[in-house]
């Protein structure tokens, strides 16, 4: 195929943004190149509002067309918004004895084109999907149940950034040996040992994204673009609730590539007919060198242990935990949980379980509060948060699946309810479940108790445990965290000790925490480039997002040594 995108033409345009995500995950600090808000779209070739919900629209009943990819043998469907629509979009299904001998084909030409080149066609697939953002929105907003804001957010701009992210440190880890040196070796009276050296970053093979329900885009394109920026194909395997992200994000991989003189079929698709589970089956293939994983600790487990032959990332469960020991800004405090508790319906790894609170109470900044009064406090800022229909829809967006909704109801029967949930209306879409949070009382000195607070209730629960004191909280965190994982940690504090012993705990048991937040960031949500997303060193997470170790193993380097 003719080359359209020279690549000349890519380094110009996308080695700025290349070299100011190089020097972000440097220095940490604040940077997007992908703008947070709606109204930013809708230019040099961006769908704005309209433009972007109409392009959904045109989506919904139809074939995604990729039938320029080989070893399809059918087209499936079934995706039902979890706001109550049927989505009708069918996708292609493909035989794999035909599909990935097609993928592995086109890798040669994509390994040879090195690191830089392989970064600026990352970066325009980046692009083309940052002007389809808001076609994007909808499409995560109808699969996962985020509500829009939140699905145009995180689905979009933050998505685009972790894969952006992805590509920075694969290039950073890719250029660490130089391609060439000329090694020379004194040898005395005699003539030098003199060698050429030649190093390749060499791909380990075909890769495997096993797309979440709840994040199809923010978990997927780490793992998506990581191992194609180090020169392998990927092979898109989505949930059966929420392919339509992740295949329009394929649609748009294979065009570029295309136009960029490459292999289409170096990203390609395979969805699966209803209650097939093709991933169990996929992932043992000896073709699958890489896998990339988000969702329960059962099926990653599994992973870990019998895909043996690929690298393993893998995003599981855990039971996050926040310690409220004292408080030096109690309402900002409780404003601040409150939120963190709703956004989503708790339908966010990150999402706080468990509030470990002292059963004598607490030292605030209004004066000593009893454990019952802290709950009731938190109870009263979640309702005064959710107490206008319209902002309680926009925060919880919808439930995403049956087994939320099951495991909400069942835990009212755990302890004692301080917080009840309740069923809100949507007006757009009467078809979507739309829940409040359920606070639930436990005992940390109970038995009974611990079964419930010790496992994790995916959706919009949180238990507070009385525990006897600071020291016994920070000692259940480390328990937790140890036997349980955890993605975040979170902790009030203003005792210097009590802090230092929390922060010690994370530490030692590598989590990420986040210290007395009392205004407008939260222990749920990450930044990219900045922040670290799991850490890769207890049970929830065998990764972090993003780091050196999440690309170095994508790929070996290679050396071929000639006399000079």
């Amino acid at each position: 195929m003719a080359s359209e995108l020279t690549a000349h033409e890519l380094i110009a345009k996308h080695r700025p943004t290349l070299d100011q995500a190089l020097e972000a995950i440097r220095t940490r600090a604040y940077w997007s190149p992908h703008p947070e808000h709606p109204k930013a779209y809708g230019e040099h070739g961006s769908l704005d509002a309209e433009a972007g919900k109409a392009a959904f629209e045109a989506l919904l009943g139809n074939r995604l067309d990729l039938t320029d990819q080989p070893g399809i043998d059918d087209w499936v469907g079934g995706e039902v918004s979890p706001y109550g629509i049927e989505l009708g979009v069918t996708y292609p299904r493909a035989d794999l004895d035909t599909l990935l001998p097609a993928m592995k084909a086109g890798q040669r030409a994509w390994r040879d084109a090195g690191a830089e080149v392989r970064a600026v066609v990352c970066l325009e697939i980046l692009k083309r999907i940052s002007d389809r953002t808001h076609q994007f929105a909808h499409a995560v907003m109808h699969t996962s149940g985020q509500a829009f804001m939140m699905a145009f957010q995180a689905g979009g701009p933050h998505a685009q950034d972790r894969g952006l992210e992805a590509v920075a440190y694969a290039y950073v880890e890719q250029v660490r040996t130089p391609d060439t040196a000329e090694w020379t070796k004194p040898q005395g009276k005699r003539d030098p040992l003199a060698l050429t050296k030649q190093f390749t970053p060499v791909p380990r093979g075909t890769a495997l994204v096993i797309g979440c329900n709840t994040f199809p885009t923010w978990n997927g394109y780490p793992g998506l673009f990581a191992s194609l920026a180090t020169g392998n194909a990927v092979l898109v395997k989505p949930h059966p609730r929420a392919v339509l992200p992740l295949a329009l994000t394929v649609r748009i991989a294979r065009d570029v590539l295309a136009e960029a003189g490459f292999d289409p079929n170096l990203v390609a698709l395979t969805a699966e007919r209803p209650g097939e589970g093709i991933a169990k089956a996929l992932a043992v293939r000896p073709e699958i060198r890489i896998i990339d994983y988000t969702g329960s600790t059962a099926f990653g487990d599994w992973l870990e242990a019998s895909a043996r032959q690929a690298q393993v990332y893998t995003e599981k469960a855990g039971v996050n935990t926040v310690i409220v020991e004292s408080a030096g800004n109690y309402k900002g405090m409780l404003s601040n949980l409150a939120f963190s508790l709703s956004l989503y319906s708790g339908q966010m790894c990150t999402t706080p379980q468990n509030l470990l609170i002292p059963r004598d109470g607490i030292r605030t900044d209004e004066g000593p509060k009893t454990f019952d009064e802290v709950v009731a406090d938190l109870a009263r800022a979640v309702d005064g948060l959710l107490g206008d229909d319209a902002r309680a829809n926009a925060l919880l967006g919808a439930i995403v699946n049956p087994d939320v909704k099951a495991r909400l109801e069942a835990a009212a029967g755990l302890g004692e309810v301080a917080l009840a949930s309740r069923e809100i209306a949507n007006p757009e879409f009467p078809g979507a479940v739309v829940r409040t949070p359920v606070i639930v009382k436990l005992d940390g000195a109970k038995p009974d108790d611990e079964a419930a607070y010790m496992s994790e209730c995916f959706g919009p629960v949180s238990f507070a445990v009385a525990v006897d004191s600071a020291a016994d909280a920070v000692e259940l965190l480390r328990r937790t965290v140890r036997e349980k994982g955890a993605m975040t940690v979170g902790a009030y504090t203003t005792d210097e000790d009590v802090e230092r012993a929390i922060e010690e705990v994370c530490l030692e048991e590598a989590a990420q925490l986040s210290l007395n937040l009392t205004g407008g960031v939260y222990v749920n949500q990450t930044a990219a480039f900045s922040d670290f997303h799991g850490s890769g060193g207890n049970p929830a997470a065998n990764a972090a997002l993003c780091d050196g170790a999440f690309v170095a193993n994508r790929f070996r380097v290679v050396e071929v040594r000639r006399e000079s």
